[in-house]
C-alpha cells in the first residue's frame, strides 16, 4: 500500500462503452464512445487484510484508524467486528476502534471495497490508494484534525494568528509555540480556559513574513496539551501568514494585491501510475506546474491527499471542490 488494483489492467473497452449521440457536438446518429474511465477494470469488489499489534498501548488510551482514501464504499472490520463504513471514496475519514482492539495481542484488520458500474465518468482507481494509519492517543488529547489556524489581522509590523484547538478532556491547559522557517521561536501563548471543548488563542507575530506563490514562507505551530505538569498530547501544524479577500470590482486579492489565478484542474490519479499516491510523482508534477507558471490547483471532484502541504511549500493555492 498505497495500492490501485485497476491500473494493472487488462484494458477492455466494454467496461466504459457507450453508444450515444453527443448533441453538443452536433451529432444526430449514435456512435460508439469509450475511454472515459481508461477502459480499465475498476468495477468489482476487493478485500484487504493485515495484522498489527500495539506494543505501546496502555489502558485508558484510545486507538484511531485513519484512511486517507479508499475507493470505494469501504467497510472496516477489526477482529471480525464491524468498526464502521464510509460511503465516499475520495475523502479522509477515521474511526475510534478502541473497543475492538486487543492489547498485547495480534489484531486483524479487514477492509471491504466495492466499485460499482456507471459510478464514474473519469478514472476513479480502486483499492486503498492512500495511506492507512493506526493512531494511539491519550484519552486527554487534541482531537484528530482538531487544530484550525487563521490570520485575521495582518500589518507590516504585526500579524494576529488565531489558533482554535478542539480537545477531549477537562482541567487541561494548552501551550502553543510558533517557530519561523529557521526554527527560532517567534511567539508563544498559554491558555487554561476551555470554551466548551475548544481552546481559542490569539498570538501576535512581529514583523511577519507573508506567504505568496512567489515566496511560500511557512511558519510552524507546535501545540502541547497538559494536565497539570504532565504532557498529554502534541501536534505540529505548518501554516502561512497571508491575507485573502474578494471584493466587487476588485476581484481576488492576496496580501492587498489584486491577482488572477493561473491554475489547473487535477484529478487524484497519476496517469499511467494509477491512483495509488506517489510522493515522488506528485513532486515532479508540482515542479512542472511551477515551471509553466502555475500558482493554483483545483483538486477536481475530491479532497487532495496529505500532499497539500507539499503544494503550499511549492507556492501553490489548493482550492478544493467536491461534488
Amino acid at each position: 500500500m498505497p495500492h490501485d488494483w485497476a491500473i494493472y489492467g487488462p484494458f477492455d473497452k466494454e467496461i466504459d462503452k457507450q453508444v450515444v449521440a453527443i448533441l453538443q457536438n452536433g451529432e444526430s446518429i449514435p456512435t460508439e464512445k469509450t475511454g472515459r474511465t481508461g477502459s480499465l477494470p475498476y468495477i468489482g469488489e476487493g478485500w484487504y487484510r493485515n495484522h498489527f499489534t500495539l506494543p505501546d498501548y496502555k489502558k485508558g488510551q484510545k486507538v484511531l484508524i485513519l484512511f486517507e482514501g479508499a475507493m470505494s464504499e469501504p467497510k472496516i472490520y477489526v477482529n471480525g467486528k464491524k468498526a464502521g463504513e464510509w460511503n465516499y471514496g475520495y475523502s479522509y475519514f477515521y474511526f475510534d476502534i478502541t473497543k475492538h482492539v486487543l492489547a498485547g495481542e495480534q489484531n486483524t484488520l479487514a477492509v471491504q471495497l466495492a466499485n460499482k458500474g456507471l459510478s464514474s465518468r473519469w478514472y476513479p482507481g480502486a483499492g486503498l490508494y492512500r495511506n492507512v494509519r493506526i493512531i494511539v492517543k491519550n484519552e486527554d488529547s487534541i482531537d484528530q484534525w482538531g487544530t484550525n489556524i487563521t490570520t485575521p489581522y495582518i500589518s507590516d509590523d504585526l500579524a494576529k494568528v488565531n489558533i482554535k484547538t478542539k480537545v477531549s478532556g477537562n482541567d487541561l491547559r494548552l501551550k502553543t509555540y510558533i517557530f519561523d522557517a529557521a526554527g527560532d521561536t517567534v511567539a508563544s501563548a498559554e491558555t487554561n480556559t476551555l470554551f466548551g471543548k475548544e481552546f481559542d488563542q490569539d498570538i501576535a507575530v512581529d514583523n511577519p513574513k507573508l506567504w505568496s506563490p512567489e515566496t511560500p514562507y511557512l511558519y510552524k505551530a507546535v501545540t502541547r496539551l497538559y494536565r497539570g505538569r504532565i504532557l498529554k498530547d502534541e501536534t505540529t501544524t505548518r501554516f502561512g501568514i497571508r491575507e485573502i479577500s474578494y471584493k466587487p470590482g476588485e476581484g481576488f486579492k492576496l496580501n492587498g494585491k489584486t491577482r488572477k489565478f493561473k491554475g489547473v484542474c487535477l484529478h487524484h490519479d497519476l496517469g499511467p501510475l494509477g491512483s495509488a499516491v506517489n510522493t515522488a510523482a506528485l513532486r515532479r508534477q508540482l515542479r512542472i506546474l511551477k515551471d509553466m507558471g502555475c500558482d493554483a490547483i483545483r483538486s477536481s471532484h475530491n479532497m487532495p491527499s496529505g500532499a497539500a502541504g507539499t503544494m503550499r511549500r511549492h507556492g501553490l493555492y489548493v482550492p478544493c471542490r467536491n461534488f
